[in-house]
């Protein structure tokens, strides 16, 4: 069931965020009713220059900023400058993902925001600390956050993931702390105390460690970084070449995918008698595991294991997914009218309203916005 309850209608949002991170939490907040306008330099958002592009317009920007208004300003005039300072003195919310103190000399501070606005302020390695100063992206936290490492290929070279995973993860913990303020303000005005304002720091360095935080205790309590936890479970190919996972969250069900493969020995030999002994051993019975998988294809296996009730998948391309009879059933993927990008199928946001209306085009609501700007004659 889609939602559709939209309790932020009324809310005025300043999203100066580029990239991922703080436009995602814009466009959660836009798909919850708040008005948000997209600020951006006369060079856009640097998102619309990456992914696949249709004319103006790109997948990945479009993916982040459905729903919102687009404002061009350069900050760099003083008129443009007074006019986001004016948008900023109105705002509920504040979005920005500029390095630490350049929001501030832009006039997108939170000095420059209402008594009890959320200023929400995005970076690589937060506002304060030795590293506050550095450059950073994605892919930087997530060799730095320890993400890359434990992401390591057959090659044994450590990879990033393919999609933004720490700029998602960061976008919608921060849609999570505004809503947390939202709501300690609403609190606050029923309860007739002084209105103060909350400046939110959240960072690229803290999404990435959400994203490990069993990892990191268990690095901490080992002195070095942890096994697999639950070897064999990992991604094997059939005779027909063809990936599927499987996986395993019991001691029993190495007994079962023993049997599954015709390999029952395996689950009577000491070195493979509970997880940790098995990731000790991991060097050893992933081959044999591996060989077995060799011998069939793959939808044979899969139906095996299914009929086990052990937990398998075929590893699916983002193609093979929006094809999947399941994902079509439940609407996992609706359409979004973009423009020249045409009808794009963006995943559904989970457990909340769906964004709506397209990206903006760069500026294409300037003029309107900055209308509101003017004196009231008389």
């Amino acid at each position: 069931m889609m939602i559709e309850d939209r309790p932020y209608t009324g809310l005025f949002v300043l999203d100066a965020g580029q990239g991922v991170a703080g436009p995602c939490c814009g466009m959660l907040l836009a798909a919850t009713g708040a008005e948000v306008v997209k600020l951006e330099p006369p060079e856009g958002d640097w998102s619309r220059g990456l992914s696949v592009r249709k004319g103006p317009e790109s997948v990945l920007h479009a993916a982040w900023n459905r729903g919102k208004q687009g404002l061009v300003l350069d900050l760099k005039d003083p008129a443009g400058r007074a006019a986001a300072q004016a948008l900023a003195a109105r705002a509920d919310v504040l979005i920005e993902s500029f390095r630490p103190g350049v929001a501030a000399r832009l006039g997108l501070g939170p000095e420059d925001t209402g008594p009890d606005a959320i200023c929400l302020s995005i970076s690589g390695f937060g506002q304060t600390g030795p590293y506050a100063e550095r450059p950073c992206t994605d892919a930087v936290a997530q060799a730095f956050g320890g993400l890359a490492a434990l992401n390591q290929g057959a090659d044994g070279i450590p990879h990033k993931t393919g999609p933004f995973v720490t700029d998602v993860m960061t976008g919608f913990a921060a849609f999570a702390a505004v809503q947390t303020a939202l709501a300690a303000r609403a609190q606050d005005r029923a309860a007739g105390r002084p209105p103060r304002r909350r400046v939110l720091d959240l960072s690229l360095l803290a999404g990435t460690a959400m994203l490990l935080a069993s990892q990191i205790g268990e690095a901490a309590l080992l002195g070095h970084s942890p096994g697999v936890p639950n070897v064999p479970a990992g991604c094997y190919q059939g005779s027909d070449g063809l990936w599927l996972m499987v996986t395993l969250v019991r001691d029993p069900d190495f007994v079962t995918l023993c049997r599954v493969l015709g390999l029952p020995p395996l689950a009577e030999d000491a070195r493979f008698a509970n997880f940790a002994a098995r990731s000790t051993h991991a060097a050893e019975l992933v081959p044999m595991v591996r060989d077995a998988f060799a011998g069939q294809p793959r939808d044979h296996w899969i139906a095996a294991l299914q009929a086990a009730r052990m937990m398998t998948t075929p590893v699916n391309s983002p193609v093979d997914w929006l094809a999947d009879p399941h994902v079509v059933a439940v609407g996992a993927a609706p359409a979004s009218v973009q423009g020249a990008l045409g009808a794009v199928p963006f995943p559904a946001v989970p457990g909340q309203p769906q964004p709506r209306g397209a990206a903006p085009l760069l500026g294409e609501h300037t003029a309107e916005i900055l209308s509101r700007l003017a004196p009231v004659p008389g």
